[in-house]
């Protein structure tokens, strides 16, 4: 029987943590709902979420919206903030090549991806 990616996606989505998350530094924005967008620096990233510096207060389940360099705009949720970190879940998975090509150009070593 077939499991359905969207399906193991949705599930890995509600999981704490379900995916590994890498360090790095990533230049970007991020805009929450009815707010304007300004500058942040990403600091750890996975196909599920990201956590990025963010001086302003932002809310639990509040909508955002990330962008880095090269790519669309992502929407998130907010799942938690604290002195000044921003803790945030895509609204969908990031592609795993998305991921990896961003763990690529910003961590200096080529993908992680292991099976």
């Amino acid at each position: 029987m077939a499991y359905q990616t969207t399906d193991r996606y949705s599930l890995a989505a509600q999981e704490d943590r379900c995916a590994p998350r890498t360090r790095l530094t990533i230049p970007g924005q991020l805009r929450a709902s009815g707010g304007r967008a300004f500058q942040t620096v990403v600091h750890d990233l996975s196909i599920s979420g990201f956590s990025a510096a963010a001086i302003n207060r932002m809310h639990e389940g509040q909508l955002c919206w990330l962008t880095l360099p090269g790519l669309e705009s992502l929407q998130a949720q907010v799942v938690w903030w604290e002195n000044c970190l921003v803790g945030c879940a895509f609204s969908e998975l990031l592609s795993p090549i998305v991921h990896d090509n961003i763990l690529a150009r910003y961590s200096g070593q080529g993908a992680y991806r292991s099976y």
